[in-house]
């Protein structure tokens, strides 16, 4: 179907868009008109499809003329003829490489929505909405590319450069090339100029065109249409800035999905305490209660006779106040591991004689029954206990110093 060459086809009514009220299109309009691209893209819009088929089907480059047959019959386009047809200038720039660099720097400020030079590698939407559709009608009219009509190409920046500020082209040379390229084997140059080159085949009166049909009114720029386009286009851009803000939004908050992809969710577990802290608490139980003294006295008669009641009092009273002390102690948030510790009744007999032996104190003529009774045992017991733990340990010295015979005397 011929309708697969004009599918991105765009086409222009001057005499609808030139008496539009917009100020701006209609200035945009004038400055295709001033290049003098009005015979080319304002020509009568007739196709004929059935020549068009056979035409791209059989044509050719031959010695810089396109060459084919149409319904049997011989058909050759010059360039001379092609600028002829449609009053193309020939004059001026036919290489787009050569187009000045200040010219694209100031049309890069001209075109500008922002007023700040717009990117060669941004989109269209940077641009001004009257540059917007001439942007539309260089990709699709006139350098006929497929596809990505919204992004700025250097080749399209180049085109709307020679438009906007005016550079002289020699648009017969340029457009005729575009041609060439259609018709070769091996170009990627997509095929096009469905308008012209009808307009072109319906010059050679050898040539049977069959039925002529019209061009789609819809790809025909006229005051409607363009008032279409900018309406689309003002939609399209508020939806842009719209999903653009919502992306940046949604961005904030990670999504529920991706927190639990991330990881597991970690498990509250209860803290259990360990044997060792259960057998501490046992252990400052049993500190914090009071030894009797009738307790106290039955391992002393069972132990080595050898060994002072003083001496064995000395040791219970100094294990009743380190236990006493820890537990007072302000308790380790990290419960560290308790290591038991083993009673002086709970040790070998053997040991508890080294330990007796070490612990020992030495009595001298300058102690005094007033150096041993100061003895400070208020922190581990109080009240009738503690008076009876200083009875105790009193009359243990006594017995040591001076017998069982001095001992009754000091009684009576």
């Amino acid at each position: 179907m011929a309708s697969s060459l004009y599918s991105n086809a765009q086409h222009v009514d001057f005499e609808s868009v030139l008496g539009m009220d917009d100020h701006g299109m209609v200035s945009m309009f004038e400055a295709l008109v001033a290049s003098g691209l009005r015979g080319f893209l304002g020509c009568p819009a007739i196709v004929y499809e059935d020549a068009l088929v056979d035409f791209f089907e059989n044509a050719s480059v031959r010695s810089g003329v396109v060459i084919s047959t149409v319904g049997g019959q011989l058909v050759e386009i010059s360039e001379k003829l092609f600028a002829e047809t449609f009053e193309l200038p020939i004059d001026g720039l036919g290489d787009l490489s050569e187009m000045p660099k200040d010219a694209i720097f100031d049309a890069r400020s001209i075109v500008s929505l922002s007023g700040e030079p717009i990117s060669l590698s941004g989109r269209k939407n940077q641009m001004k909405m009257p540059f917007r559709l001439l942007c539309d009608i260089v990709a699709k009219a006139i350098s006929v590319k497929a596809g990505a009509f919204n992004a700025i190409t250097v080749e399209k920046f180049s085109l709307l450069t020679a438009v906007v500020c005016g550079v002289k082209m020699n648009w017969a040379k340029f457009l005729f090339g575009v041609l060439k390229k259609m018709v070769s084997a091996r170009s990627k140059q997509a095929k096009g100029f469905a308008i012209q080159i009808s307009v072109l085949l319906a010059t050679f009166p050898s040539v049977e065109m069959g039925e002529s049909s019209e061009f789609p009114a819809s790809k025909i720029l006229s005051k409607k249409t363009v008032l279409r386009f900018v309406s689309i286009n003002d939609r399209d851009g508020a939806e842009e800035v719209t999903g653009a803000a919502k992306t940046k939004a949604v961005s904030k908050k990670r999504p529920a999905a991706d927190i639990e992809a991330a990881g597991p969710k970690k498990k509250r577990t209860s803290k259990k305490k360990s044997i060792s802290s259960i057998s501490s608490l046992e252990m400052v139980a049993v500190a914090e209660e009071a030894v009797p003294v009738q307790q106290v006295a039955e391992p002393l008669d069972v132990e080595e006779p050898r060994c002072s009641s003083a001496d064995a009092v000395d040791l219970i009273i100094q294990q009743v106040l380190d236990e006493t002390q820890a537990t007072d102690a302000p308790a380790d948030t990290a419960e560290p591991a308790v290591t038991e510790e083993k009673h002086w009744f709970d040790l070998p007999y053997d040991d508890l004689v080294k330990q007796w032996e070490a612990e020992r104190p030495v009595v001298t003529a300058s102690d005094t029954e007033d150096d041993i009774a100061t003895v400070d045992v208020a922190p581990a017991v109080g009240g009738q206990q503690g008076e009876e733990f200083v009875a105790l340990h009193l009359h243990g010295s006594y017995e040591d110093q001076d017998g069982p015979n001095d001992q009754d005397s000091r009684r009576n």
